[in-house]
């Protein structure tokens, strides 16, 4: 189980005499905290049973609103780096009744011995703080977010990247049928069971997300596969890291930045979600994102797609709002891309991204493939799953 969040009560003797807790009560606040979370799992002598102690090298705390007396608050913690002997852990604090972010924080731990010199941090720790979630995808830190990743098989490797407001469960069909294949298909940032920052989004905060993520996995290049979304951040990848693409699935996506029209789109879908939540969301999109067969035959898939939209974090939907609104125009890149196998699919029925956008795209990108998958809309994938499937294992199959 990955590390539990821990509510604490704010109680009077911690307060100024103004009524607010005071930073030094909160330093004490985020210490008590992290103990607890250890206590959680593997005991709060997990570090003096291994000799080590963590000691505070530096401290950085940023207060952004008041608790009072009674209030609970919540505190989160993530692993932000490892290294042998050190590691920093950042926490936030939010109150519990209006989920107000109060304060975040940063610790960076040195680990010494008896004689004050450093030493390993214990791996019983490490292991605890990157544990696995409940549903079995393991948890890994990088750059600066632990991300929830689903690994699977052996082999060549192939990243797996969702759009928007979504996650990596909508690969499911695809994860279940490309044995052979090192499948690794991680929860972007602010989505899914990944962590959601309030700030630090960008397509290209996501690229290196997704790098760093094949670097801790131990892969050098891997096949990109991305829809809509994550198309764009497959672009991004390519743009900054290609000696690390073997391949490329362009899924349900486009090139071209937003047009006037769609930035206005994009901050007012923010509003949407500041004010109304992800529901809100979930509900509008929708009917774009499945086609009318789909909704009607498979009432089940919708109430799924729905729900996922649905459970997204407000940080992460804003935030890949903002991402896609100041996204670079990839046109220029398609032409680039000759030496590269491509394989580029799209839904007979989007709405979202009309077929004949996606052929364009792919009619610019030298000796790519192009497949309409009949029947489906922006989600291809899920809607007709054993097509897109059987697509994407031939354009894998011809890589050799």
């Amino acid at each position: 189980m990955p590390p539990a969040d821990i509510d604490l009560t704010v109680y009077p003797d911690e307060c100024d005499a103004f009524g607010h807790l005071n930073q030094a009560s909160f330093l004490a606040l985020f210490e008590r905290a992290r103990w607890e979370t250890v206590a959680h799992g593997p005991g709060m002598d997990v570090f003096t049973r291994h000799a080590a102690w963590p000691a505070v090298r530096k401290a950085s705390v940023e207060y952004l609103a008041a608790a009072f007396p009674g209030d609970v608050l919540r505190f989160h913690l993530t692993l932000v780096h490892h290294g042998r002997t050190s590691f920093t852990l950042r926490q936030s604090a939010r109150r519990l009744r209006d989920d107000v972010l109060i304060a975040s924080a940063e610790f960076l731990f040195v680990c010494i011995d008896a004689s004050g010199r450093p030493t390993p941090v214990p791996a019983e720790f490490t292991s605890f703080v990157n544990a696995r979630t409940p549903g079995g995808d393991q948890r890994l830190t990088v750059n600066g977010v632990s991300l929830a990743v689903d690994l699977r098989g052996g082999g060549p490797a192939v990243l797996f990247i969702h759009g928007y407001p979504l996650d990596h469960s909508i690969w499911l069909p695809q994860l279940d049928a490309l044995d052979g294949w090192r499948r690794i298909a991680p929860d972007l940032r602010g989505m899914g069971s990944s962590d959601a920052p309030d700030l630090g989004y960008g397509i290209a905060t996501y690229a290196d997300d997704l790098v760093a993520l094949l670097d801790a996995l131990g892969v050098d290049r891997a096949v990109l596969c991305g829809h809509s979304m994550g198309g764009y951040i497959a672009f991004e990848v390519l743009r900054r890291y290609r000696t690390r693409v073997s391949g490329l699935i362009l899924v349900a996506t486009r090139a071209e930045p937003d047009t006037p029209e769609g930035l206005k789109a994009r901050e007012a879908a923010a509003q949407q979600a500041r004010e109304l939540g992800a529901a809100a969301i979930a509900d509008t999109m929708l009917p774009n994102m499945l086609a009318p067969d789909s909704r009607q035959e498979n009432p089940g898939l919708a109430e799924r797609v729905h729900q996922l939209m649905a459970r997204t974090p407000v940080s992460g939907i804003v935030g890949a709002l903002a991402a896609m609104r100041e996204r670079s125009d990839s046109t220029p890149l398609l032409a680039t891309l000759e030496r590269l196998p491509t394989l580029v699919l799209a839904g007979g029925d989007d709405r979202l991204i009309p077929v004949e956008r996606v052929r364009a795209m792919a009619d610019r990108i030298p000796g790519a493939r192009f497949t309409v998958i009949p029947g489906a809309a922006h989600l291809p994938m899920l809607e007709s799953p054993q097509p897109t499937s059987s697509a994407i294992r031939a354009f894998l199959a011809s890589l050799g």
